[in-house]
């Protein structure tokens, strides 16, 4: 949801009417231009949208009690949600124009409405309208407080506060929040720093600073000599910085145990201030000589206030965390299928989930499903012919399982179909999320994380390791095969 324009106007003393304050968006007008086309309505000049709303608030024009377009029983208001009627070159209805009137005050806004015109939505239907008019009640209870006729300084304070408080809450015309009730302070005093124009809004509040790092790992595996089995790793660190002053400074460092794999293809935010340079030159493409910079990597920055991603990177890992291997032999109408997993010695089992998917193309819909499974539970899906093998938790304590069995496709009506997976091209998609824990044994210490701010943040670092396009193929039949890298 987003808004237009926002206008307070005082009227004290009964007939003083003056706009105190108004704020366009240009990027939201444009928007409003492109979704209207031919039926866009442009937001007039500030004479004479003031004379429009108080002429429909019955504000103007003392001595006409009667104005047919307001009056006429034909006109249905639906308040609070005004229709302004603008003539000249931009002739039409603007609509729907919001206020709220208290004490000497009127708020108004103009949400910007992403459906059609015509017909004319019913307001409650309008997400717009319910976050305008929250907005212009959190703007109320700030300026005026509790009562309804504050002091003529107070108000006068508040009304020079309004600039930076929508700039925090409503940043380029996006409400995220609204203004806390009465509240008497302006920005904090920064000294020399200046906010900059991307920087939307100050954090106040406790400081917490949230690490999280997330490793992806993808494989192709054929349990075929003649095919090369590949794999890759990337990862991901992103940050949520929620610490005080206008630029705050923050240092997160990547650590690697001894025997850790170097980080690669290393990528970063722009709000990073400075990098080592041999972070930035360790490149996959090369080939590794053992020399390769292997940290710690320190990445300084000054963070925004969203959440964002700090950095990416690649890494080189000798195995794949699960190593498959997976078999089909035809025989009459039935599949003897067999499949093999084995979790490497280095690899923590300890899993959020670890579920194996057993998809079947191209054939009739199973009959009878024979099939026995060392560990885990098995799923059958009939309809979408598919095993879903729920490994849970944890392996054995061999490392091993195994599935075997005969499926039958007898169904009355056909499977799912797929044009690569014809005949004895098949697959196990493995997918598994292994907490606290990486392939390259990168880590975030929370006491590495340095914060140069007033206020001292609680840290709070995560790590997990995840799959992704995990495939083991059928060694029996053929499958798709890459000549080089996995591309990310």
């Amino acid at each position: 949801m987003t808004v237009r324009g926002l206008w307070i106007i005082s009227h004290e003393n009964g007939g003083n009417l003056s706009i105190r304050f108004s704020r366009r968006f240009s990027t939201v007008e444009h928007r409003a231009k492109s979704l209207a086309g031919s039926s866009y309505v442009a937001v007039p000049e500030e004479s004479t949208f003031l004379q429009l709303l108080l002429t429909e608030l019955g504000l103007s024009d003392s001595g006409k009690n009667y104005v047919a377009l307001r009056d006429d029983c034909l006109y249905r208001p639906r308040s609070p949600a005004l229709e302004l009627h603008v003539d000249g070159p931009a002739k039409g209805i603007l609509w729907p124009v919001l206020t709220v009137s208290q004490g000497p005050l009127i708020l108004a806004c103009l949400p910007l409405v992403d459906v059609p015109p015509d017909p004319r939505p019913p307001l409650a239907s309008l997400l717009s309208v319910s976050q305008g008019l929250t907005l212009l009640a959190g703007l109320q209870t700030f300026l005026l407080g509790s009562g309804s006729k504050p002091d003529s300084e107070g108000l006068g304070s508040r009304l020079a506060m309004v600039p930076s408080v929508l700039l925090q809450v409503c940043p380029l015309g996006t409400p995220l929040d609204v203004p806390l009730p009465g509240t008497p302070t302006a920005p904090t005093s920064v000294g020399t720093q200046k906010q900059p124009a991307w920087k939307t809004g100050l954090h106040r509040g406790r400081a917490v600073v949230n690490v999280g790092l997330i490793e992806t790992v993808r494989s192709m595996q054929y349990g075929n000599r003649s095919r090369q089995d590949l794999w890759d790793v990337y990862g991901t660190v992103t940050c949520k910085c929620e610490v005080e002053g206008v630029l705050p400074n923050v240092t997160v460092t990547l650590s690697l145990p001894p025997n850790g794999s170097p980080l690669q293809d290393i990528l970063v935010h722009p709000c990073v201030t400075s990098l080592d340079s041999s972070i930035l030159t360790a490149s996959s493409v090369d080939n590794y000589d053992g020399s390769a910079f292997s940290g710690p990597y320190k990445f300084p920055f000054s963070p925004p206030l969203e959440p964002f991603r700090l950095c990416s990177y690649t890494s080189e890992v000798p195995v794949p965390p699960i190593l498959g291997s997976y078999q089909l032999k035809e025989e009459e109408n039935q599949l003897r299928v067999s499949v093999t997993l084995k979790l490497h010695e280095s690899i923590k089992n300890s899993f959020e989930f670890c579920n194996a998917h057993l998809p079947f193309f191209n054939r009739d819909q199973m009959g009878v499903v024979d099939m026995k499974v060392s560990s885990g539970q098995l799923d059958v899906s009939k309809e979408k012919n598919l095993l879903v093998w729920v490994l849970g938790q944890k392996f054995p304590k061999s490392r091993e399982v195994t599935m075997e069995g005969k499926i039958n496709f007898s169904g009355p009506t056909p499977g799912p179909s797929d044009p690569l997976c014809t005949k004895l091209t098949a697959y196990v998609k493995l997918h598994f999320k292994v907490p606290d824990m990486t392939l390259s044994g990168c880590y975030v210490d929370q006491h590495s994380v340095q914060v140069y701010s007033s206020a001292k943040p609680r840290i709070v670092t995560s790590r997990e390791l995840q799959s992704k396009e995990y495939y083991i193929w059928n060694s029996t039949g053929t499958a798709p095969v890459s000549s080089g890298q996995m591309m990310m």
